[in-house]
């Protein structure tokens, strides 16, 4: 019987240690967010803002460092010949 009553004790202190940290859960910030769609919603933009800012300036740099990179090699022939080929095209088209 006593067994039993201490089964009993424990899971009444699980439960209770369980609610409070679903209380303390739920007033998290992360939580009250999504209980407003507006929020959420609003959150999700500047999120989508700051990723695509960031890649578009990450892009930026990395392709401005690589055509720095390109432009140090003194003779490139097969570089040179494709823009070469490419220049006559665009000025035949005219």
């Amino acid at each position: 019987m006593q067994e039993s009553e201490t089964a009993i004790d424990a899971q009444t202190q699980a439960i209770a240690r369980l609610t409070q940290e679903v209380e303390r859960l739920n007033t998290h910030r992360f939580v009250t967010m999504h209980n407003s769609i507006w929020r959420l919603v609003l959150f999700q933009f500047t999120r989508g803002l700051a990723f695509g800012l960031g890649s578009v300036l990450g892009a930026t740099i990395l392709v401005s460092l690589l055509g720095w990179w390109v432009a140090q090699f003194e003779f490139i022939p097969i570089i040179g010949d494709w823009a070469g080929q490419i220049v006559e095209q665009i000025e035949s088209e005219r």
